[in-house]
């Protein structure tokens, strides 16, 4: 079937929030190794089958029981080579339970504190208000309470950029709050850089090396890396996307190429195969002790990482109505925390262009299951939440026909609002001549565009972002839109504003109702560069 992506990189949470001790099913707790061979199987091929899927990864990690671990499929789709238990994939936000655990270390060495004010230890760090700059505190890098918005600077390093730490820490005073601080749940990907930063600056090493030799290196995560830059193996999932029509998300399945910055690592850019993430599991599981005795955190931290900071949102008016939806979901560090068939469940999921990854922990249960794909589809969630219903003894539900049935919904709503076909261009036209719109306009934290005029049309190039260079069409009273090359980026709506017959400023918007969050084009405002 022709799948629907949503949110690509949101790790939002699929559920969260109470706590419930109850017993494991008998079933559940004594099954069989070829019951669940069985079972994983008939799950993953279902799943697979309904949404055309290249490959899967499932890690499944039982107290006291063997790791189980088993790739699915090709690694990349019209090729041979299969996924196997070693193939890496992008983690994505799953990275950022590895840089809160990081933090966890260095409060527990006395280096730092989680209420310390970040100026004490960053003294350029600045937000938009300057008392939120003052009471801003450690904890406040990983809970997403900020008061910025949704995806809020994501355009910085999605797609690639050569942006770094400090173009990310500078560009902070530059982007607007849509809530008080500590108000309110908004994820962000821009804290967990100014994290990493912050690592660097009291441990005295990169967040790379801090990531490799306290944590990849201890835990024995053989195959795994820091960022995407460091692989040297050919062992690599590949990516795959819907590219439209009309709009991505939608649409035959192709390969695409990765396109994540190395800058967004602290929060996004850890690689790892699924054998390196049941060895994750574990050490979460097991309150931060590694086979053997040794500890990497104390029980007390672990405690503290998996404490719900800020309530992301509760059930009340929710539309999906399947069984696991959760009463309430929170964010902790690093992690969101939900009621999940009333057990409580600790989770993380990651999106990049071109694959989504799920990570999940049921404690009381000492139950882990992590679930790699090689898509944009939503399958992977579909996938964890089977096999915890499998592992828990729950009652018999059908997850396949629940995230099928999500996916026409969605794609019905695209078809009404832009049509089978392509969008339809609204009423009106420039309200000058087409030569006024040229010129080079600036936002203070993105950087520059430029508009120029080529033969009878107008073109436009982002110097942050080379691969959006595009033709501009009519759209509107005086608003064009991109004709971006198909898996560079996401169509924008470019608006001028006009007064007294000169362009004073420009915003943006994704043309896209599906488009991902991290194409936060509707964050920027451009004015004219003069001389």
């Amino acid at each position: 079937m022709a799948g629907l992506t949503v949110d690509r990189r949101t790790a939002l949470a699929l559920g969260i929030g109470g706590a419930a001790t109850l017993a494991l099913p008998a079933s559940a707790r004594q099954a069989a190794p070829a019951a669940l061979d069985t079972a994983v199987d008939s799950i993953v091929a279902n799943f697979m089958r309904a949404f055309e899927t290249p490959g899967i990864a499932v890690a499944i990690v039982r107290k006291d029981q063997p790791v189980w671990l088993k790739g699915f499929g090709v690694r990349t789709m019209g090729r041979p080579d299969p996924v196997d238990v070693h193939t890496r994939f992008g983690i994505a936000s799953n990275s950022k339970a590895f840089t809160a655990a990081a933090l966890a270390m260095l409060v527990e060495e006395g280096k730092i504190g989680w209420d310390d004010r970040l100026t004490q230890h960053m003294p350029d760090f600045k937000m938009a208000d300057p008392a939120v700059t003052t009471l801003f505190n450690v904890r406040d890098l990983l809970v997403h309470r900020s008061g910025l918005p949704l995806g809020a600077g994501d355009l910085l390093y999605f797609p690639r950029s050569n942006r770094t730490a400090q173009d990310a820490i500078r560009a902070l005073q530059f982007l607007q709050p849509v809530r008080p601080f500590r108000g309110g749940y908004d994820y962000d990907n821009i804290l967990y850089i100014v994290a990493g930063a912050l690592i660097e600056k009291v441990s005295g090493q990169s967040w790379r090396d801090f990531i490799r030799t306290r944590l990849l290196e201890p835990l024995g995560m053989a195959d795994a890396v820091p960022s995407l830059d460091l692989l040297r193996t050919s062992n690599v999932a590949g990516r795959h996307a819907r590219l439209g029509p009309p709009v991505r998300g939608i649409g035959p399945m192709r390969v695409i190429e990765a396109d994540e910055s190395p800058v967004v690592d602290p929060g996004a850019g850890i690689n790892a195969s699924i054998t390196d993430i049941a060895k994750w599991l574990q050490v979460q599981l097991g309150l931060g002790e590694l086979p053997g005795g040794k500890r990497l955190w104390s029980k007390e931290m672990a405690a503290e990482m998996w404490t719900p900071q800020v309530v992301v949102s509760s059930s009340d008016g929710a539309t999906d109505l399947n069984p696991a939806r959760p009463v309430m979901s929170g964010y902790a560090l690093g992690w969101f925390v939900q009621d999940f068939r009333a057990r409580r469940l600790i989770s993380h999921s990651g999106g990049l262009s071109g694959q989504v990854t799920q990570t999940a922990l049921i404690p009381s249960a000492g139950l882990g299951v992590a679930v790699f794909s090689n898509t944009e589809d939503s399958v992977s969630g579909g996938i964890r939440n089977a096999i915890l219903d499998h592992l828990l003894g729950a009652p018999a539900y059908d997850w396949v026909g629940s995230y099928v049935a999500r996916t026409k919904l969605a794609a019905e709503s695209m078809a009404a609002a832009m049509g089978d076909g392509d969008a339809k261009r609204p009423e009106g036209g420039p309200s000058l001549p087409l030569a006024a719109y040229a010129g080079r306009y600036r936002d203070a934290w993105y950087g520059d565009i430029v508009v120029s005029q080529r033969g009878k049309g107008l073109h436009i190039d982002f110097a942050p972002h080379p691969q959006f260079a595009s033709a501009l069409e009519l759209w509107g009273p005086d608003a064009f839109r991109t004709r971006m090359t198909p898996g560079k980026g996401e169509d924008a709506v470019v608006s001028f504003a006009v007064k007294d017959g000169k362009v004073t400023g420009v915003s943006m918007k994704a043309l896209s109702p599906l488009a991902d969050f991290s194409y936060d084009y509707h964050h920027l405002a451009f004015v004219p560069v003069v001389g």
